[in-house]
C-alpha cells in the first residue's frame, strides 16, 4: 500500500513539472508574437505614411504635368496666331494656311510667279477681292461718275464730288444714297472688308462759320459718309474709318475748272482684314 502512495505521488509531481514548463514555453511564445505583432504594427504605420507621402507627391508631379500640359497648349496656340514677319509682309501663322489653300484654287502658272511672302498675299487677296467685286454692281449707272481700281491688296473706288455733296458742303445730296447703299451691300456682304473713306478737295479756300479750310471740309465730308454707312445703312461700325486729305493729293493740277471738279473727290478704300478675310474665304 505504502508502495502505491509513493507512486501516485511521484506521478502528480511529474505531471506538475510537465505542465509548467510548457506554460513557460507558450508564455515566451506569446510575448514573441506580441513583441512581432508590435514592430509588424509600427512597420504597417511606417508603410502607411510613406504611401501617404508617395500619394502626395505623385498629386503634386501630376499637378504639374498638367500646368505644363495647359501652358504648351497656350503657347502653341499663341504660336500659331503671333504675328510673324517675312518680307516686310506681317500676317499670322493661321493666315498664311488659310492663304495658301487660296492659292491653290489659282493658276499655278500665275502662283509661280510669287516670289515673297508678299507676292502671295497680294495674288492670294487679289484674287477674292476681284471675285468679290464681279458681284458689285458699284459700277453700274455711274455716267463716269465712280472709278474703280484693284490694286494688289485693296479696291480703291474714287466718287465724284457732285455725286455724294452738295457744293463746298459736307451735307450730302440726294444722289448719294443710291452709292452709299451698293457700298453698303459690298460691305454686309463681307465682313472681313475694312473701308476707309478718304475726302479730297481741290485748291481754293474756304472758310465759313462751320468749316475752317480744307481739312475741314475733307475730314468733314469724310465723317458724313461713314456716319451715314453705319446709322442708315446699318454697317458694322468697326469696318469704317474716316480721314481727310484736304488738297494735297491732287489728280491734276488746279489750274481749270475741269481739273478742279477731277481733284474733289471722295476716295473710299477697301481693305481686307487678312485672318477674316481668309477664314471668310474658307468658310465659302
Amino acid at each position: 500500500m505504502r508502495k502505491v502512495t509513493v507512486l501516485a505521488l511521484t506521478v502528480v509531481l511529474f505531471s506538475s513539472c510537465v505542465s509548467k514548463k510548457k506554460y513557460v514555453s507558450l508564455e515566451n511564445d506569446r510575448n514573441q508574437i506580441k513583441g512581432e505583432l508590435q514592430k509588424t504594427s509600427v512597420e504597417k504605420e511606417d508603410l502607411e505614411a510613406k504611401f501617404a507621402r508617395i500619394e502626395e507627391r505623385v498629386a503634386l508631379y501630376n499637378a504639374k504635368i498638367n500646368a505644363i500640359t495647359k501652358e504648351t497648349n497656350a503657347l502653341r496656340e499663341e504660336n500659331d496666331s503671333k504675328l510673324t514677319s517675312s518680307d516686310g509682309t506681317v500676317m499670322s501663322n493661321n493666315t498664311k494656311k488659310k492663304m495658301r489653300r487660296t492659292l491653290a484654287k489659282m493658276d499655278p502658272t500665275v502662283v509661280a510667279g510669287a516670289k515673297t511672302l508678299k507676292d502671295s498675299v497680294s495674288l492670294a487677296v487679289a484674287y477674292n477681292l476681284k471675285k468679290t467685286m464681279q458681284g458689285s454692281s458699284l459700277n453700274e449707272n455711274s455716267n463716269g461718275n465712280i472709278d474703280i481700281n484693284i490694286d494688289e491688296t485693296v479696291v480703291m473706288i474714287s466718287i465724284a464730288d457732285n455725286l455724294l455733296f452738295k457744293t463746298a458742303s459736307y451735307r450730302m445730296n440726294n444722289k448719294s444714297d443710291d452709292v452709299l447703299q451698293k457700298i453698303a451691300d459690298l460691305l454686309k456682304s463681307e465682313p472681313s472688308l475694312d473701308l476707309m473713306v478718304e475726302g479730297h478737295t481741290d485748291s481754293r479756300t474756304i472758310n465759313t462759320g462751320v468749316i475752317k479750310d480744307n481739312w475741314d471740309l475733307s475730314v468733314l465730308r469724310a465723317t458724313s459718309i461713314v456716319r451715314r454707312l453705319e446709322k442708315k445703312f446699318k454697317v458694322d461700325p468697326t469696318q469704317l474709318i474716316a480721314s481727310g486729305r484736304s488738297s494735297f493729293q491732287p489728280l491734276v493740277p488746279n489750274d481749270s475748272k475741269a481739273n478742279r471738279a477731277k481733284n474733289r473727290r471722295t476716295r473710299i478704300v477697301i481693305m481686307p482684314n487678312l485672318d477674316k478675310f481668309f477664314a471668310l474665304m474658307q468658310e465659302k
